[in-house]
């Protein structure tokens, strides 16, 4: 028999079912997932830093969690984003007690207590996701039955009370997700700099599939100080105005005319940096079947998202064109120059987990250098 926990939302409202994973009081922004698989890479997503993770299938688990290198390895470990949880909690329908799968080393459960995370079970999670959908922003507070403590994020909001509601939109989080250090990966002729501003692993395996170099370079680095001979500007958390001077240290490198690639919050920077501006969506785009088409063509594609800000169509310089459009709201899901070789997408090429539609986006990117 599992303990008790409640989750109180920002709107007045409560839900109450049991806990799995850590028995520690927790607290972010709740948003969601659709995919049926991908919940490993889901959640160590550092995209999600900060929020509170709901799936909206009802059986997640099931497959169990697969062995992690004691640092974590991008090469190798298979099934993970990051070496790391970065949510601030999970919510499902039903945890899955047993695991099935060749791979599986240990369980959900056991994994988010190794991690220090809680999950609440035994809710409606599709009920959820239609209070997140009626609410604009909703925070959320997962308070278990007698405590043990509370959720460490990051030393960067160690003094966080999680009794509080905690926003990750309200201040600068990329300096939690990114790395600390210049780190090379591969060998080739061919030099790419990755920014990492929480970065998922399978951008880089993806990129490695070309036979390049790849520096993976801190989200705050001297960019001046890099040699590159293309730059990859990477997914990542919170909000992309609150990034510091990013943008206009990317603007500085778009001065050299090198190939560049924004996914994601990458995307939004590069936006930012050539003078256009993103917004708050109201209802952010979550879970692997995202439709989008190329822009001036009937083309689509299936795509894996997981974005709550957009580029505005109206702020575009004229020298700057839509990319790919949202099917469902006519969003901008992807930007690009009109004569030079930068290019943005917002949603997830790498698709991990999700649909391998836009792929190709890697092979055009890499044959422009």
């Amino acid at each position: 028999m599992h303990r008790k926990a409640v989750l109180t939302l920002s709107n007045g409202s409560w839900l109450e079912g049991e806990l799995i994973g850590a028995p520690l009081i927790s607290s972010g922004e709740l948003v969601f997932t659709t995919g049926m698989v991908g919940y490993n890479e889901a959640i160590t997503d550092p995209s999600f830093f900060g929020q509170i993770l709901t799936f909206s299938y009802p059986l997640i688990g099931n497959y169990g969690v697969p062995l992690i290198g004691k640092e974590g390895n991008v090469n190798s470990d298979d099934g993970f984003e990051s070496p790391r949880i970065h949510a601030s909690a999970i919510i499902i329908t039903r945890g899955s007690e047993d695991a099935y799968h060749w791979k599986k080393e240990t369980t959900l459960d056991k994994w988010l207590k190794s991690q220090g995370v809680p999950c609440l079970v035994g809710v409606d999670t599709r009920e959820l996701i239609h209070k997140i959908r009626d609410s604009e922003k909703l925070l959320a507070i997962l308070t278990p039955d007698k405590p043990e403590g509370q959720r460490m994020l990051h030393e960067k909001f160690a003094d966080h009370d999680h009794r509080e509601f905690f926003d990750p939109s309200l201040y600068e989080v990329i300096s939690c997700v990114s790395t600390r250090e210049r780190k090379i990966f591969g060998k080739g002729k061919k030099r790419i700099a990755l920014i990492d501003c929480g970065f998922k692993w399978n951008i880089m395996r993806n990129l490695l599939r070309f036979e390049n170099e790849i520096e993976l370079v801190p989200w705050d680095y001297d960019f001046t100080k890099i040699d590159c001979d293309a730059w990859v500007i990477s997914n990542g958390p919170g909000d992309p105005q609150n990034t510091g001077d990013l943008f206009r240290r990317v603007a500085g490198i778009l001065k050299d005319g090198k190939p560049l690639l924004g996914i994601c919050m990458g995307n939004q920077i590069l936006a930012l940096s050539a003078g256009a501006s993103t917004k708050r969506l109201v209802h952010g785009h979550r879970g692997h079947n995202q439709p989008v088409y190329l822009f001036g063509s009937k083309k689509g594609y299936m795509t894996s998202q997981n974005h709550g800000y957009v580029v505005t169509k109206e702020s575009l310089p004229e020298d700057w064109t839509p990319w790919f459009i949202n099917a469902n709201d006519e969003s901008i899901e992807g930007i690009r120059h009109v004569e030079k070789p930068f290019r943005g997408v917002q949603f997830h090429p790498e698709a991990a987990g999700g649909p391998c539609d836009t792929q190709w986006i890697f092979s055009e990117f890499i044959g422009s250098i």
